[in-house]
């Protein structure tokens, strides 16, 4: 596929748990002991497998649970076995801290997997970090997750491109591909995500913009729909999760708001367009870190088959970054005997071949990647090409 240029001694459990609901994370923590990695290689699940984004956990499990189950039956990570340790954090920052210290803490994971959102990977920080235990999360992608205050978080990866990266995305395809020259801009004013997402996005749009927020929960958003309606703009960008963006959709279209759609990854699920519904989902764009209709690597199309005769179903973006994630923990694994040691071979990973690409690790914990644009017409995948921010 051709790329186009698109543009705490006693401080204590209860104590640590207030912390991290705060969102008070320690910057790092490299005196952290860490734990040993002993007969068997545990990682802990810490997911959004019921809640308001369980759609994103439960595909997380499934290409993660595909994963260990590929790398098991090769002779596991340096010859010992993955051990699964599954939470369900509920899709609830409280418990995602709650679970984060019992993983680390008390399990003795030898890495954390997870969560999915920013929002709860910030909360689960302070456990990874006090523990010395590595958190990779696949999918969350708030710019300052990995680095605070100019500080490196020594102990917290991802396997996606972050926030910022996504919102000029998305305005560089705005700009470029769409000649776009006013652009209505709905956001989640609620969620780093959405204010991350909508700050980048503001910094590169050459056009003018219209400006409407919502937060998360609403379900009605026809006065905002309403009152930008007549405005002459030309691109609708809905920045958040698809639990909203798919309601807004359906509640545009049916509202005779027929301009295209921009979105970010929040969309990459079966359940906006269930949302949306599937004739309403059509003429919308969104930012992706995988599609099956583009081959980043020699391995996807093993991936998409083995997902399907597991699963029954495509693999969709957060299935294949789960995915990813896992072998990216064993690439690291290989030769560790501690948590710490993993951390530290993580921070070195270079030129990964995974099914979302080539992936390297820079200098603030984040992957070297490339992004997707997907297209849907009457909610079905049309197109997907490769896309920078540059």
């Amino acid at each position: 596929m051709k790329s186009k240029k698109v543009g705490l001694a006693f401080a204590s459990f209860a104590s640590m748990i207030l912390l991290a609901a705060c969102g008070a994370a320690p910057t790092s923590n490299s005196a952290a002991s860490g734990n040993e990695i002993g007969d068997t290689f545990k990682i802990g699940y810490n997911l959004e497998l019921s809640g308001n984004v369980a759609a994103y956990g439960q595909a997380e499990k499934n290409g993660a649970d595909l994963a260990v189950e590929e790398i098991n039956a090769a002779g596991g990570i340096g010859g010992k076995q993955i051990e699964v340790i599954s939470k369900d954090n509920k899709s609830d920052n409280a418990e995602i801290a709650s679970i984060a210290t019992k993983l680390a803490s008390e399990e003795k994971v030898a890495v954390l997997f997870g969560p999915a959102t920013s929002g709860g990977t910030a909360v689960a920080t302070p456990a990874a970090s006090q523990a010395g235990v590595p958190l990779l999360t696949a999918a969350a992608t708030q710019d300052d997750l990995t680095v605070k205050d100019g500080k490196v978080e020594d102990y917290i990866f991802r396997a996606t491109f972050q926030d910022s990266y996504q919102g000029k995305v998305i305005s560089n395809f705005a700009n470029a591909n769409m000649g776009s020259k006013k652009a209505f801009v709905y956001y989640d004013a609620s969620s780093d995500y959405g204010k991350g997402l909508y700050k980048a996005f503001k910094d590169t749009y050459k056009g003018e913009i219209i400006e409407e927020a919502y937060q998360s929960g609403d379900k009605d958003f026809q006065a905002a729909l309403t009152k930008v309606k007549g405005q002459d703009f030309d691109t609708f960008v809905i920045l958040g999760y698809y639990t909203e963006a798919g309601l807004i959709t359906k509640q545009a279209r049916e509202m005779g708001i027929q301009q295209a759609i921009l979105g970010p990854d929040g969309f990459s699920d079966a359940k906006f367009i269930e949302g949306a519904g599937q004739k309403n989902a059509d003429n919308v764009y969104y930012v992706s870190g995988y599609s099956s209709k583009v081959a980043l690597s020699d391995k996807t199309t093993d991936f998409v088959a083995a997902y399907q005769k597991k699963f029954g179903q495509e693999p969709n973006m957060f299935a294949a970054l789960a995915y990813d994630s896992i072998y990216m923990i064993a690439e690291a694994g290989k030769e560790a005997k501690t948590s710490k040691d993993l951390t530290e071979s993580l921070a070195k990973l270079t030129d990964f071949e995974g099914v979302t690409g080539k992936i390297s690790i820079d200098e603030n914990h984040n992957p070297v990647k490339s992004a997707i644009m997907v297209k849907l017409e009457k909610g079905q995948e049309v197109s997907a090409e490769v896309v920078t921010a540059d």
